[in-house]
């Protein structure tokens, strides 16, 4: 399971080769597959042919609405990806669950209630509550028991009676350690009785300068700011 690539093709790619070392059997990309990073176009495309499941992140939300009026690197980021790759984006899911031994699992992006509502790693018991909700954004049905996201670019795990919550972190612009990360679900697929389940986050070494001299060439605006992150993990603005 992936998550916030942002343009990053040199991660993502190190990310790619790494689940192919380990015989994972289907990948599922919880979204934010653009803005930030200089490749937005390729990421797409090479998630398309490599995810069995896309869901769409904030950024895939909002960047076809991104106007000429905007920000230099808004504008930069929109048209960096071709037409037809903004149409795929706004349109892919928000949601998506599967039964993995007896547990129910959700994923989605940031919330139950939006792609665009932020739920950080220290949050109240009423959100963690809220992240296991039927919402309009996830359907109806039986409440999940397991629930995954992204967004916030930090990895963590959180436990209550027969509940999990987890984050994937991020491939492309991780924020808790400048190393891309993903989760591998470790159980037996569509089995509805108990069994042996678990969550292992992998972090996975590649050439960060060689990313950042990709942004260089192709000439992507706040271009120090993307730097900086990658190189340090510390979001843009602040020390």
């Amino acid at each position: 399971m992936i998550s916030d690539v942002h343009g990053n093709l040199t991660a993502l790619e190190a990310v790619l080769r790494d689940i192919d070392t380990r015989g994972v059997e289907r990948i599922i990309n919880l979204g934010d597959f653009v803005g930030k990073g200089p490749r937005g176009a390729d990421v797409v495309d090479r998630c398309d042919k490599e995810c069995d499941v896309n869901i769409r992140g904030n950024w895939d939300d909002f960047l076809h609405t991104i106007g000429d009026d905007d920000a230099p690197e808004m504008r930069w980021w929109r048209d960096e990806v071709r037409e037809d790759q903004l149409e795929w984006l706004r349109t892919l899911p928000l949601s998506y669950e599967l039964m993995m031994s007896g547990r129910r699992i959700r994923l989605y992006h940031a919330s139950a209630r939006s792609p665009h509502h932020r739920v950080r790693e220290t949050h109240t018991r009423e959100e963690f509550e809220g992240m296991f909700a039927n919402t309009a954004m996830t359907g109806p049905g039986p409440a999940p028991t397991v629930v995954g996201y992204g967004d916030i670019h930090r990895t963590y795990v959180e436990t209550w009676p027969d509940r999990m919550l987890f984050n994937v972190g991020s491939v492309g612009n991780p924020l808790d350690e400048p190393v891309p990360s993903y989760a591998i679900l470790e159980g037996e697929p569509e089995n509805e009785e108990p069994a042996p389940f678990g969550i292992q986050f992998v972090r996975v070494p590649y050439d960060v300068e060689a990313e950042i001299a990709a942004a260089a060439d192709l000439g992507m605006p706040a271009l120090e700011a993307y730097a900086k992150e990658l190189r340090t993990a510390v979001y843009r603005g602040l020390p």
